[in-house]
């Protein structure tokens, strides 16, 4: 593997991931290191085990879009390279996607067990890595709030806990800067007009929408493995599923097929972005 080639490589990635600039994902990017989308992607390189991914942004006591569809395509991308992927949320997202996928459910609001429930599940598991993409991240108070500074505790269940106990390597995925990993740039978000989160990981990708940094994992893992699995991503179906099991985008509350008040076809645009740079296309 050419260190160099990743690192150039990686910043292409990145830069794609941040280039529309919706929440300010452009002006957080210079706070972390360069090159931390090949970080990530090396992490689970040689994963043949247990992946956990957490995702799940409760928002009108149902969820959004964006997340699960990242969480699907990661999900799938793992399996077609030998590991065995679990996705971790609660109410009602767990049960939405539990005909369909492997599915470990956390409690919605019981946060006094979240050690308890943390710890039994990593001892079940034994992770190779956990992933967490677009999953709310406890800010300073304890608390979860959503992008209009709302509290939504009452409807969060905690993965925190998976992030802060394992002795796994930990990935976090977000967009706003109220997510889980964004606490390895706290500095960076207090321009921003949300409440942070302050749960940090090993290493942070940030994207204009979560399910986008899920592709810039993905795109190394087609680079190395010369296997496109971005070209077998489709984001329409992937939201169309969703959707009928009662999705709504996070930015409009309403269920449509849309990713944080984004048509399908910014993803789909990404995503064709992302192949170019990897020399599928």
């Amino acid at each position: 593997m050419n260190t160099s080639e990743d690192l150039a490589l990686s910043q292409v990635i990145e830069d794609i991931l941040v280039a529309r600039n919706p929440r300010g994902m452009k002006t957080v990017q210079p706070h972390l290191q360069a090159g931390y989308c090949a970080r990530a992607a090396r992490l689970l390189q040689h994963c043949n085990g247990n992946i956990l991914i957490g995702t799940g942004f409760p928002v009108v006591k149902t969820f959004e879009t964006d997340g699960p569809v990242g969480a699907i395509a990661l999900y799938e991308a793992f399996e077609k390279l030998g590991a065995t992927p679990t996705i971790v949320c609660g109410r009602p997202l767990s049960q939405a996607l539990s005909a369909r996928f492997r599915m470990h459910e956390i409690r919605v609001g019981d946060h006094d067990r979240r050690e308890h429930e943390a710890c039994e599940a990593l001892q079940h598991y034994r992770p190779d890595a956990i992933i967490s993409i677009e999953r709310p991240g406890q800010a300073a108070d304890g608390g979860y709030y959503n992008m209009r500074g709302e509290s939504i505790s009452e409807y969060t269940a905690c993965f925190d806990t998976f992030m802060n106990l394992s002795d796994c390597p930990t990935i976090g995925i977000g967009d706003g800067g109220n997510e889980i990993g964004m606490g390895n740039v706290a500095a960076a978000l207090q321009s921003l007009n949300i409440v942070p989160a302050t749960t940090t990981c090993d290493e942070l990708i940030v994207a204009d929408v979560s399910n986008w940094g899920a592709y810039g994992i993905i795109s190394f893992l087609s680079f190395w493995n010369q296997r496109d699995l971005l070209a077998e991503i489709v984001p329409l179906d992937i939201l169309r599923y969703i959707s009928e099991l009662g999705s709504v985008d996070g930015v409009t509350r309403v269920n449509q097929l849309t990713e944080d008040g984004l048509n399908v076809d910014e993803g789909e645009s990404v995503l064709r972005e992302l192949r170019h740079a990897c020399g599928f296309v």
